[in-house]
């Protein structure tokens, strides 16, 4: 768990859980809906390729300003993910982070079952797709073999940091994902290099500083140089080649290779779930945001509708709707009251501000 995601109930891959709804995308529309949600108590499990929530957000534009949120004349996308997290915080929602929903399936007796990638289940009388464009996937460096490596010791994320203690790590990138991995990494690995193709980096100053810090302290090897190939067998690097401008070829022995290149936005297995899809997009009614199959929803940039804008706005709006169709599914029993927060004693004491 990282500085972004402390507090929030992250759990572990690997397990089932069942809840009232999956939540599929944990970026802005994703998180409101916790609240939505929550006010009308139905619990919620939200599942992210990412590693922290927030979406585009917090992953493409953190310090970019938004200027058409209502009430907030201007807000960073990160500041926007930190309010909303704050806001859905009293609900307690449970998060799968760096897992990508892979499978959907329905049960016979009518439940959802969402199926990660990392083999985590979740089960659920109602999925909500808030996945964006659709899910975010590496853009992978055009090294020649390197599919070979791929997922045996060439990774393109860090999911399990202790997979990666003791090993002799190479980090390939000047972003934030590459210098905060760098930093993080730092203290488990037996040794650890840095390579960058320019003496400049995209990241945040201070984990800059602190990366020449390693560096003067020879805790980091840095090298500004380009990937030409990758050196092993049977899916096992032994070394990588890099070549540097002024001093032309050489070996970095390492066991794994992490790369950092970027994010890049696809569809996904969504695709494949079986949906009714208009132009990649999950087209909806305007009355719930659900889809052309019962209990499965789509709100935010994901779903189309005629006269879709693509705002955060807009799927604020389809998320308040939604969950209110959504109550209506997991309680069939029980009467849907509509109420307001500024007079309804009993959300207020949900909310924690009775």
């Amino acid at each position: 768990m990282n500085a972004l995601t402390s507090g929030l109930n992250v759990r572990e891959p690997g397990e089932v859980h069942r809840t009232d709804v999956a939540v599929i995308g944990a970026g802005p529309v994703g998180l409101f809906a916790i609240f939505e949600l929550g006010l009308l108590d139905l619990k919620c499990h939200l599942i992210d390729i990412l590693d922290r929530p927030g979406g585009q957000c917090t992953e493409l534009y953190p310090e970019k300003p938004i200027y058409d949120i209502p009430g907030l004349p201007v807000v960073t996308g990160q500041e926007l993910t930190d309010r909303l997290l704050e806001q859905s915080r009293p609900f307690g929602a449970a998060y799968h982070l760096q897992q990508m929903a892979a499978g959907l399936e329905r049960t016979p007796e009518g439940i959802w079952r969402v199926t990660t990638d990392l083999g985590t289940v979740v089960e659920a009388k109602v999925v909500v797709i808030a996945a964006g464009g659709g899910s975010f996937v590496p853009k992978k460096p055009p090294i020649p073999g390197i599919e070979a490596f791929e997922g045996s010791s060439v990774f393109y994320s860090v999911r399990r940091m202790d997979e990666f203690r003791g090993k002799r790590l190479l980090i390939a990138g000047g972003g934030d994902s590459a210098l905060d991995w760098t930093l993080n990494l730092a203290p488990i690995a037996s040794e650890i290099a840095l390579v960058h193709h320019r003496d400049g980096f995209r990241a945040a100053p201070d984990s800059v500083n602190k990366m020449k810090a390693l560096v003067a302290e020879d805790r980091l090897k840095l090298h500004i140089a380009k990937i030409k190939r990758l050196n092993g067998e049977g899916g096992q690097l032994s070394s990588v080649t890099l070549e540097a401008k002024d001093t032309g070829e050489f070996d970095v022995p390492c066991d794994r290779l992490l790369a950092f290149y970027g994010l890049t936005m696809k569809l996904g297995p969504i695709a494949e779930f079986g949906l009714n899809l208009h132009e990649n997009l999950v087209p909806v009614d305007t009355e719930k945001f659900e889809s052309s199959t019962p209990g499965l929803f789509a709100i935010g940039d994901i779903n189309w509708y005629p006269g879709k804008l693509k705002l955060i706005l807009s799927g604020f709006h389809e998320a308040a709707l939604m969950a209110q169709a959504a109550k209506r599914i997991v309680h069939p029993d029980q009467r849907v009251i509509f109420q307001y927060t500024t007079s309804s004693t009993s959300l207020q004491k949900k909310l924690g501000v009775a």
